[in-house]
């Protein structure tokens, strides 16, 4: 595969300079899981690679996403009348998301121990977790599904982007204020997840169908938790943290204009899904919501990522992210009703461009930063060792 440098100089040489910094206040975090991910990472052998770790547990993720699609593919499985998921899938997945969860944990402490801490490894670790947020999404959607007794793809396609929302929200701090304020909702949500899945496996999906007092569903409270995560929690210590720089003159871009620039391709991105969703021909969300999903979710984390490397090499943010050309044509294609009959093709074909793009770029800025390191991504050998 031939692959490219998308990390300027200017951006390379702000990667030799860089300092991690990040808060972690969350109290869930800092009293059970880092002992709990202190322990673990005591039991792993000295010779494997972060970049190794963080990667398993990604891979944690894609294989239930996976698992789902084949026994889940159309979100209708959940519902009264079909075909439930069988029970051991639900123990795997909720084995598998919180082997997800603890390895993302320990893979920081892993390269500490190792002395093998890089710029690579922050930007590899949070490069994934900004991809994993539409499989942990649509994953979660499988428990309670569509229909009567779930909710709406249109409802899920809108979380999903309220997720995806809360996450940027973090790297938008970090890159006006130049500290990574860990959010909250992160740590509760993954163990609320994991739980969720045992839950289902031992009682049965039907459980998910009764109300929980009058005639609030636990759908409800799956929908309000993940709003009121991102209005009541994330967005308010956000803006927080933000003003509070501004304050103590310590505000890294002194604009407007220059503090928002990370906004403008996400927004972009909305608006472009958005409108494809709205004006379909052929209702194309309710059709093929999950590949729908994994292509907005898989545009979001090549936009987030080129942000990452911007705050993080502490360079300009681009207003636009180059992949939103072309999906403003094929949106425009698609509503103007030129391929009314053609587009779930369209869309399949949009879906593996985004995929495949998205994938040239992590491996070409991946080996682009072990060469400018003089390191193996997923080795602690070096190079010139050999």
């Amino acid at each position: 595969m031939a692959l490219y440098d998308y990390v300027t100089q200017e951006q390379l040489s702000g990667f030799d300079k860089y300092k991690y910094s990040a808060v972690d206040s969350n109290p869930l975090s800092i009293y059970v899981m880092h002992p709990f991910w202190n322990s673990v990472v005591k039991v792993l052998p000295t010779w494997i690679a972060p970049n190794l770790i963080t990667f398993t547990g990604f891979m944690f993720l894609v294989l239930t996403f996976t698992l789902l699609s084949f026994f889940d593919f159309n979100f209708y499985a959940s519902g009264d009348g079909f075909t439930h998921v069988p029970s051991w899938i639900w123990v795997a997945a909720g084995l598998f998301n919180f082997l997800a969860y603890t390895l993302d944990g320990v893979d920081g402490k892993q390269a500490r121990r190792t002395n093998s801490s890089t710029p690579l490894g922050e930007l590899f670790d949070h490069g994934l977790d900004s991809w994993a947020c539409v499989f942990f999404v649509a994953t979660v959607y499988s428990v309670f599904g569509r229909g009567e007794t779930g909710v709406s793809v249109v409802t899920l396609y809108y979380l999903l982007w309220v997720v995806l929302f809360s996450f940027i929200l973090s790297h938008w701090e970090k890159y006006n204020t130049g500290i990574l304020f860990l959010p909250w909702g992160y740590d509760i949500s993954q163990v609320t997840i994991s739980v969720v899945y045992f839950v289902t496996a031992l009682v049965g999906v039907e459980t998910w169908y009764n109300p929980v007092i009058w005639n609030i569903r636990y759908r409800d409270f799956f929908t309000v938790m993940i709003v009121a995560c991102l209005f009541v929690v994330t967005l308010p210590m956000s803006l927080y943290n933000v003003f509070k720089a501004y304050r103590n003159n310590t505000l890294k871009h002194s604009s407007v204009y220059e503090a928002l620039l990370p906004f403008f391709s996400p927004v972009l991105l909305f608006v472009l899904s958005t409108l494809w969703i709205s004006l379909s021909p052929s209702d194309i969300v309710q059709q093929q919501p999950r590949i729908f999903y994994l292509m907005v979710g898989t545009a979001f984390s090549n936009v987030t990522c080129k942000l990452i490397v911007c705050q993080m090499s502490n360079t300009r943010c681009k207003p636009l992210s180059l992949l939103l050309l072309p999906m403003t044509a094929v949106v425009l294609l698609v509503i103007s009703g030129t391929v009314h009959d053609g587009e779930t093709a369209v869309l399949y074909i949009w879906t593996a461009v985004v995929l495949l793009t998205h994938i040239h770029y992590g491996l070409s800025v991946v080996k682009q930063l072990s060469a400018h390191f003089n390191i193996y991504a997923f080795s602690l050998k070096k190079p010139n060792s050999d």
